[in-house]
């Protein structure tokens, strides 16, 4: 898979993307993470001016998957309760990492990539996403407590450094 920061004319495949993801999420026990219409067009686009949304290209040159990469203090992890973060050592974020699953090993190149760029990472999934979770874990994250997010609800926080 070959990752690239996404630009304008991504935008109708990473809709799509995202639009895969949120059935997937809701077909297997996760229909409140993303509900019907997260992200927002107006979000990812800001995301795209922002230079923080990376698409993930298969073989055929198609987008196939989609995330938020920055570096950086996140607001979403000031505070963290039950637990405590690995370390306090600069750090990379990943946030909204979809897929169309029609690819595999997205997440595995997508955490590649992010470690390319910074050797401390940081993430977060809803509580009913099984399947991030084992991700996360499997690519050898650790969990490290509870955060809230700005609309007030709670995410299993992880960390990974290297």
């Amino acid at each position: 898979m070959t990752i690239r920061k996404a630009v304008g004319k991504d935008l109708e495949a990473v809709l799509a993307v995202y639009a895969e993801a949120r059935s997937f999420m809701a077909s297997h026990g996760n229909p409140t993470q993303w509900g019907t219409t997260y992200p927002s067009l107006e979000l990812l686009t800001e995301d795209i001016s922002l230079g923080r949304l990376y698409v993930g290209l298969g073989d055929d040159g198609v987008v196939h998957a989609s995330f938020v990469f920055s570096i950086g203090l996140d607001p979403s992890y000031r505070e963290i309760r039950e637990g405590a973060w690995l370390n306090d050592a600069p750090y990379g974020t990943i946030h909204r990492l979809a897929s169309d699953g029609t690819v595999s090993g997205v997440f595995a190149s997508c955490v590649q990539f992010c470690l390319s760029q910074i050797s401390n990472l940081r993430a977060d999934t809803h509580r009913d996403n099984v399947t991030m979770r084992r991700l996360l874990v499997k690519a050898g994250f650790t969990p490290c407590g509870i955060i809230t997010l700005d609309d007030g609800t709670d995410r299993i926080a992880f960390q990974l450094a290297v």
